[in-house]
């Protein structure tokens, strides 16, 4: 039996105020989700897979026009002409939506209650799938606990949206852990909430597959789904196929023996390239981070716009337009200890290390800065964030290392 399991795909979701960026390819991020999703219908096709499952937050919370709706049911239209079943339940985003629930599938999808665990059974190909949704947006139960018996003479298989042992990073939404989960005795879990793939058990098989398309830097690397393969002997294992219309990544450059400005670039030029081939066709969103202790750092510090602007026009000689640089990041340091010396740019930079030593510093001048979130546009606060401590002390991270080089240029002079 072959499955194809995925979850998280966020239909038609925002991608954070990015579409808001100084040459951002709107299009291509604007309609991932959608190219991502006709993807995996296209690989169930291709891989003639026995049956769909989705672990939850197919859509993304309240849609803002049918639209949305018609391309999901649309999609799984064509696993119906292809005679694959789908299952899915719903998970915390889908619950906050009207528009979801209302909405009305194929009749190939089979929709899992929300009161209590429910299963499809497909006795033609010998699988059940049980699985339970969510009724609200947060639920805070263990779901699984009331998931039923493996039917017997079936191949059983669990669907769940969960934070199963507590996930970093994630509501505690439908709490479980995996001892309970691998003593239901079904074959396969297939689970949802947790957008980075991750295998959890092999016997039985537990996977998160991670989102089907990434939405931003936070969330690089390839994205996609699983496929599921559970042989005569009841045994699962996986490949992990990757689905995304656009490929997240972040660049880290080690400039550390980089003699100058220059060098530095043809080492951007290089993890463009490489990043381009592990793509495939697909649209790179990058994010360049240069760092290291280099002797290039106070020409990169000198000018970060013209570097900016440098590393763009790297990346458009390697890859023409399959790549758009998202922002560059530069992190490197100079081989001069600046704050060893008794001159003001000494005291300087000792002040500013200092600022940046205390978790209090950034967290009063995020306090301070407030007042700007109710009059910055939404697509600012989506990327910088002045209330935020920690986007405070990245920007403090920047100016500790700008600005100490940019005043020792001037009394070089």
């Amino acid at each position: 039996m072959r499955l194809l399991q995925s979850a998280d795909l966020h239909v038609d979701s925002p991608m954070r105020g990015l579409v808001a960026y100084d040459g951002a390819p709107a299009d291509e991020l604007r309609l991932a989700t959608r190219v991502a999703l006709s993807n995996l219908v296209d690989s169930a096709i291709e891989r003639a897979v026995d049956a769909v499952l989705l672990a939850g937050d197919i859509f993304d919370g309240d849609w803002q026009h049918y639209g949305t709706g018609v391309h999901f049911v649309s999609e799984m239209a064509r696993l119906r002409e292809a005679e694959i079943p789908v299952v899915m339940v719903a998970g915390n985003h889908d619950a906050e939506s009207k528009l979801t629930r209302s909405l009305r599938f194929p009749d190939n999808v089979r929709v899992l209650g929300t009161r209590k665990p429910d299963t499809a059974t497909y006795e033609e190909i010998g699988l059940a799938v049980h699985g339970q949704g969510y009724a609200t947006p947060a639920v805070l139960d263990d779901l699984s606990v009331g998931y039923p018996a493996p039917i017997t003479d079936l191949v059983n298989v669990g669907l769940l949206h969960t934070s199963v042992d507590g996930r970093p990073g994630h509501e505690r939404y439908a709490p479980c852990t995996l001892r309970g989960l691998s003593d239901r005795g079904y074959a396969f879990w297939g689970l949802g909430h947790v957008h980075s793939q991750e295998v959890l058990s092999l016997d039985p098989l537990i996977v998160f597959p991670g989102n089907l398309q990434g939405r931003g830097v936070r969330e690089a690397g390839p994205k996609g789904a699983v496929i599921v393969e559970i042989g005569d002997d009841g045994r699962a294992t996986l490949e992990h196929v990757a689905l995304d219309a656009v490929r997240w990544a972040v660049l880290n450059i080690d400039a550390s023996e980089c003699l100058d400005r220059d060098r530095a670039i043809e080492h951007v030029a290089a993890a463009v390239r490489g990043a381009v081939r592990d793509a495939g066709e697909r649209l790179i969103a990058a994010r360049v981070v240069i760092g290291g202790v280099s002797d290039a750092h106070n020409e990169l510090a000198g000018d970060e716009e013209r570097l900016r602007y440098e590393v763009i026009g790297a990346a458009a000689d390697v890859a023409s337009s399959q790549v758009w640089i998202e922002q560059v990041k530069l992190e490197t340091q100079a081989p001069r200890d600046l704050a060893a010396g008794d001159d003001a740019i000494g005291e300087l930079v000792q002040e500013l290390a200092e600022l940046m030593d205390g978790d209090g510093s950034a967290a009063e001048l995020a306090a301070t800065l407030e007042p700007l979130t109710r009059v910055l546009p939404q697509a600012v606060l989506a990327e910088f964030n002045p209330s935020d401590p920690q986007t405070v002390r990245e920007l403090m991270g920047d100016v500790s290392r700008s600005l100490p080089v940019a005043l020792l240029e001037r009394t070089d002079r």
